[in-house]
C-alpha cells in the first residue's frame, strides 16, 4: 500500500501581493501532485478560501460574519480552479470541510478515515480546509497548520510538508536544512506571522515537533516556487524535520488529536518514571490539578520539573475524585492504555 503524505499549503504561499489567487501558482501545483499521486495516498490542507471570497464581497472590512462569507463564497473558487488544473491529468478531487469535533467523537473521526480510504481507493484526491463557515473560535484560534497536523498524525502519514511563503526556518538570513530538536532556541527563530494566514512560523514549529514526536518527517519550504514541492519531498528545498521513532496503536493516535486537552494536571518524579514504564496515573502522583476535568476528557500531563507537556491522557475519573478523597490509593487518573508521551 502507497504511503500517505499530507500537503498543507498556506494562504500566502498561494496567493499574490493583494492577497488574490496565483493562478500559475496553482497550476504548478497541480503537475507536481500529479506527479507525487503515483507514489503517495495524497491529502491537500489548503487555506486560500477566505482569500478567493474577499474580493466578491462589497465594503470587506473583516468581521467575524464577513470572514465566514467570504470562506463560503471564496472556497467554491479554490476547489473549482485544483479541479480544473489537476483534470488536466486526469485526477478527480473530493472535499472536505472539518472541525474539531469530527476528530474528538470517536465514531466521527473513524468515519471521516474510512472516507479518505474509499476516496483513494476510487482514486480522487481530497482537498481539505477549515470549516470556517461555521464558527468563531476556528478562525480566530485555529489554523491548517493544525489541521493537518491532525490529520498527519491519525493516518500515520510518512511526511507532512508545510508550503509557505519563506524558505523554511531562517538563522541570520540563511534557512536551516535540518532541525533535530525544538529547543528554545529554534523557537526564538520563528518572528511574526504571515501577512494573509493565521499561522506563522511558531504554529509551524509547534506542528512539526507534535508530528515528528509520532512519526511523521517534516518539511517546511517555499511552496510558491516552482517545483518545490517536489523538491521538499526529496529533501532538496526548506527545512527538513526527521521522524522520531514511534511504536503507538491507532488509538494512542487518536487520543494525541482528539481535541484541545480540557483538563491539566502537574505529577511527581515517581509517578514520571511509571509513566515511562508503561504504567498507568494514579493519583497518588498527582501534585496538583491545574485545570478540572471530568471522565473521559484528555488530560495534558505535566513534570514538576518542566514546562512542557509530557503527554496526553483521556481521564479515567474526574478530577473532582482527586479532591475529595484524602486516601488517593487506588485511584487512577488513566489508565496505561490510554495515556501517550511526546
Amino acid at each position: 500500500m502507497k504511503p500517505i503524505l499530507v500537503i498543507k499549503l498556506g494562504t500566502a504561499s498561494i496567493t499574490d501581493e493583494h492577497g488574490k489567487l496565483n493562478e500559475t501558482v496553482i497550476k504548478h501545483v497541480c503537475q507536481q501532485l500529479a506527479v507525487l499521486a503515483i507514489r503517495y495516498r495524497l491529502v491537500l490542507v489548503s487555506s486560500g478560501a477566505i482569500g478567493c471570497g474577499k474580493p466578491l464581497l462589497n465594503k470587506y472590512s473583516g468581521t467575524d460574519a464577513q470572514r465566514r462569507v467570504a470562506a463560503s463564497v471564496g472556497n467554491p473558487v479554490l476547489i473549482a480552479h485544483y479541479q480544473k488544473f489537476l483534470a488536466l491529468s486526469g485526477i478527480n478531487v473530493g472535499q472536505a470541510l472539518l472541525e474539531r469535533h469530527h476528530f474528538a467523537d470517536r465514531g466521527s473521526f473513524l468515519r471521516l478515515k474510512e472516507t479518505f480510504e474509499e476516496w483513494w481507493q476510487q482514486g480522487f484526491l481530497p482537498i481539505v480546509n477549515e470549516n470556517d463557515v461555521v464558527s468563531d473560535v476556528e478562525i480566530r484560534f485555529s489554523d491548517n497548520d493544525e489541521l493537518s497536523t491532525l490529520l498527519a498524525v491519525n493516518f500515520a502519514a510518512e511526511k507532512l510538508l508545510f508550503g509557505t511563503s519563506v524558505n523554511g526556518v531562517l538563522r541570520d538570513e540563511q534557512v536551516l536544512d535540518q532541525i533535530d530538536t525544538f529547543s528554545e532556541d529554534i523557537f526564538s527563530l520563528a518572528k511574526g506571522t504571515s501577512t494573509f494566514g493565521l499561522g506563522g512560523m511558531i504554529s509551524k514549529l509547534n506542528c512539526a515537533k507534535t508530528a515528528t514526536a509520532m512519526g511523521t518527517e517534516v518539511v517546511i519550504f517555499n511552496a510558491s516556487k516552482a517545483g518545490n514541492i517536489l523538491l521538499a519531498e526529496a529533501h532538496k528545498t526548506g527545512t527538513f524535520c526527521p521522524a522520531r521513532a514511534c511504536h503507538i496503536s491507532n488509538h494512542q493516535r487518536w487520543i494525541v488529536s482528539a481535541s484541545i486537552a480540557s483538563g491539566k494536571v502537574i505529577i511527581d518524579s515517581g509517578a514520571v518514571e511509571a509513566l515511562r514504564k508503561r504504567k498507568s496515573l494514579l493519583a497518588v502522583g498527582v501534585l496538583s490539578v491545574q485545570k478540572d476535568f471530568i471522565k473521559g476528557e484528555l488530560v495534558e500531563i505535566f513534570d514538576e520539573n518542566n514546562s512542557e507537556p509530557i503527554g496526553i491522557a483521556r481521564a479515567k475519573n474526574a478530577s473532582k475524585m482527586l479532591s475529595s478523597n484524602e486516601e488517593k490509593k487506588g485511584i487512577e487518573v488513566a489508565h496505561a492504555n490510554e495515556i501517550v508521551l511526546f
